[in-house]
């Protein structure tokens, strides 16, 4: 049997596991002000993931607006901040 490091058999449990999807969101949650800055982390009122498709709640149209023109640049901050391809399409609510 060969040996893991704890955090080799983590990301082993939340690759096979249903909740890898809401770890990955409080990741993001966590890293959100440095991701995106002060303004958008305070206007930013829900954030989730459900398969490889990022969800962002905010109630103030200017902001929905420019996250919208920031789709893209948001898909490789976030992919980079988490050390991974996850995201793949960012959805404004």
């Amino acid at each position: 049997m060969s040996e893991y490091s704890l955090g080799d058999a983590m990301k082993q449990f939340l690759n096979k596991s249903r909740i890898k999807g809401s770890v990955q969101a409080l990741q993001i949650e966590a890293a959100w002000e440095v991701i995106m800055g002060k303004t958008i982390a305070k206007y930013t009122e829900k954030i989730q993931i459900h398969g490889h498709t990022l969800y962002i709640t905010t109630h103030m149209a200017p902001l929905k607006q420019e996250l919208l023109y920031q789709k893209e640049k948001i898909v490789e901050r976030v992919n980079d901040a988490l050390g991974d391809k996850i995201i793949k399409e960012v959805v404004i609510l």
